[in-house]
């Protein structure tokens, strides 16, 4: 009766030091807002780009090589994948930790207890009687058992929590291809721009330096002075000049697409005349929803979101008591002779209860900094699906802004190229003079150079608008 009555004032005690903590569980849990506008525009049709293989969204063979490429033998995406690895593993970790432990354990020595004790006494009495066994040490082989009862999912939550992170470390490895892919198409578009670029700067000196003969001819016959003959050697010279630094430019954009291919410098085959002419197909933004869907930062982030949440649930565990249960069964004597005999037999069960009395400040730090870091994550949730929004509605404006003032530069270097040889001729027959086709032939190299810029940043938004909907991961 007195057993039963102790059992009870214990368990009271515990339900009480565990319902302690109660209180810091009254404030909720902050939540996510998964809200977003119901269109990019006045469209609200469902199709959408990021649905499309990367294979069939670029279409330059070239492009398409340094891209596969870089999906084998890129440092980064390879290191991801171990951290992608080390995450499974974690799972199986948390997954063991509340399944029943089983070992085997095996042991033995001498063990020689003083004469005038208990242990010692029965010592010198085995030594008196010949017909029982000698006295030799403690030997003991037998398996062990234990068992945490996990009575408040705590250890469940935790390798929930684990599978959340390592889904989220799948979602990483899935954005950082996407990203891959885009900076390599980037870079790709970059480096054939500079090549025409550089190939316009040529044949701007071609022109240049046949000017310079032209105004040395008329030099020679006194129509124009010196001066005349200077501004056209200075403005060759300049021109020539520039090419230096696109080359320059060119070196590295070339090992920027090596290196995140995982290899040394090489040359790298373009088709650099097509880039005026290189199209995409029209792009189709979908619903701002699918975004939650097809991004895999924003997948990320949730599963983050999932993880803290569970985390919170694993530290309010902590303030409830622990259920362990333990068993072992075996054989144990004084000698190995007779150790498998009924006699030696050994076992033991025993279950313990402990609940958290004295460091229980720790337990309620760990508390609120889960509750804290579920907190940044839901922040972190929503700033990324705001970030995706706008990245969106920012690359439909580039495609729209830079098509249409591709087209207007056109006009204009069509305009100034024609310019070229019309202020030549006027200035064959003196009827211009020379400051008009130096300033007629730097402005149509200008308006040529700012072209290709233009198309570049075309292309770009066209690349930025295909990651930021979600594509090229899947």
């Amino acid at each position: 009766m007195k057993n039963k009555l102790f059992i009870k004032c214990i368990t009271v005690a515990f339900m009480l030091l565990a319902g302690g903590g109660c209180k810091l569980f009254k404030e909720p849990i902050k939540t996510e807002n998964k809200n977003v506008p119901d269109a990019f525009n006045i469209s609200q049709d469902t199709t959408n780009t990021a649905r499309v293989k990367w294979r069939n969204y670029f279409t330059d063979t070239n492009l398409i090589a340094l891209i596969d490429t870089a999906l084998k033998n890129n440092q980064e995406l390879n290191i991801t994948m171990q951290e992608i690895n080390i995450a499974r593993n974690e799972v199986k970790a948390k997954k063991g930790e509340y399944l029943p432990f089983g070992g085997i354990q095996l042991g033995g020595g001498p063990d020689k207890s003083g004469r005038y004790t208990w242990n010692g006494q029965s010592e010198e009495d085995l030594k008196a009687n010949p017909g029982k066994a000698k006295y030799i040490g403690d030997f003991m082989v037998g398996a062990v058992f234990s068992w945490e009862l996990d009575i408040w999912k705590k250890l469940r939550n935790a390798k929930k929590a684990a599978v959340a992170r390592y889904l989220a470390s799948v979602d990483g490895k899935n954005f950082m291809v996407t990203n891959l892919i885009s900076e390599i198409a980037n870079s790709y578009y970059e480096l054939i721009a500079l090549d025409n670029q550089l190939s316009i700067i040529q044949k701007n000196i071609e022109i240049q330096d046949n000017a310079l003969n032209i105004v040395k001819q008329q030099k020679d016959a006194a129509r124009v002075t010196q001066l005349a003959v200077n501004r056209f050697e200075a403005q060759l010279l300049n021109t020539q000049n520039l090419q230096y630094d696109i080359q320059q430019q060119i070196v590295e954009t070339e090992n920027k697409i090596n290196f995140l291919t995982g290899r040394f410098p090489k040359p790298l085959t373009r088709n650099s005349a097509s880039f005026n002419n290189t199209l995409f197909d029209s792009i189709a933004s979908g619903i701002p929803s699918q975004l939650l869907e097809n991004r895999p930062d924003i997948k990320r982030a949730e599963q983050q979101l999932v993880a803290a949440k569970l985390d919170v649930k694993v530290a309010k565990a902590s303030f409830f008591p622990n259920v362990r249960l333990s068993a072992s069964i075996g054989f144990q004597a004084f000698n190995p002779a007779v150790w498998f005999r009924p006699e030696s037999i050994l076992y033991s069960v025993f279950g313990d209860l402990m609940a958290p009395l004295i460091n229980r400040n720790a337990i309620k730090a760990a508390y609120m900094s889960s509750r804290s870091k579920q907190i940044q994550a839901v922040y972190n949730y929503e700033q990324t699906i705001l970030k995706a929004y706008i990245e969106v509605v920012n690359q439909l404006s580039g495609i729209d802004k830079y098509s249409k003032s591709y087209e207007t530069k056109s006009k204009e270097v069509e305009i100034l190229t024609q310019s070229i040889a019309v202020s030549a001729n006027l200035f064959k027959s003196a009827r211009a003079d020379y400051m008009e086709v130096l300033l007629t032939q730097r402005e149509a190299l200008e308006s040529k150079m700012e072209q290709i810029e233009i198309k570049k940043k075309q292309l770009n938004a066209e690349v930025n608008i295909y990651k930021a909907l979600g594509g090229g991961w899947n």
